[in-house]
């Protein structure tokens, strides 16, 4: 199996090195009809708790300019869907305890919050994965009908990330919303690593950051998702 998966993942190896740079400028031609994104780019993923990981803390610096490029250019949509569990949520027969309502680990990340204009910003609560099962994200989306691009960042690539671009993408494909853009600045996602010896150590299960990374920037795009490289 792994030879002959060989030739593709040295395609994918390529495919995620040439990722196109792309003008923001360009993707915020009119900055009412955008909306910047962020998923889980709280404390607990980012510097405490046991699912904080440095891999999610390295793009929160290109986060940061992300965000202040985007207002500059006049973007005033900025939802933050955050984990912010019960203390008794079933997720955590999946994952460990993390990011329980009304902890340090459910607040946003201290660079993003230092940000001046942190009070436009609209938190979207999530006691699961899903971005938008059980949450007010739904509503938002019916509420700012003229909103047609979404610049999603945040962590993590292969799970919250994943399913918060591809709802917004297949919204629009079964409401057969024209116009929507879903964009993805690949240098402003990112995903955990746990090596097989670790997992085994702590009776879990393996997780290879790099190339589950890798997979799912690909697997967005296949699905109609716009992936960058960067947003220059």
């Amino acid at each position: 199996m792994a030879t002959d998966s060989k030739s593709f993942l040295d395609w994918l190896a390529r495919w995620e090195q040439d990722l196109p740079e792309v003008r923001l400028e360009e993707i915020v031609s009119d900055p009412h009809q955008v909306a910047l994104v962020s998923v889980d780019l709280t404390r607990g993923f980012c510097c405490e708790g046991l699912l904080a990981s440095s891999r999610v803390a390295g793009i929160i610096p290109a986060a940061v300019r992300l965000f202040q490029r985007a207002h500059d250019l006049g973007v005033r949509h900025f939802l933050l869907l955050h984990d912010t569990h019960d203390a008794d949520a079933l997720e955590f027969s999946a994952y460990p305890p993390h990011a329980i309502a009304g902890t340090a680990e459910s607040e946003l990340a201290d660079e993003l919050k230092a940000l001046p204009f942190s009070d436009r910003f609209v938190v979207i609560p999530k006691n699961s994965v899903s971005c938008d099962l059980g949450t007010d994200l739904g509503p938002w989306l019916e509420a700012h009908p003229a909103v047609s691009t979404f610049i999603v960042v945040g962590d993590c690539t292969d799970i919250c990330v994943y399913l918060a671009a591809m709802y917004l993408r297949l919204r629009a494909n079964v409401f057969r919303l024209r116009g929507v853009r879903v964009v993805i600045p690949a240098d402003c996602v990112q995903t955990y690593d746990m090596p097989v010896q670790v997992a085994e150590e702590l009776g879990g299960l393996p997780h290879d950051g790099g190339l589950l990374h890798r997979v799912f920037l690909y697997h967005m795009a296949l699905n109609g998702i716009e992936v960058a490289g960067h947003l220059a």
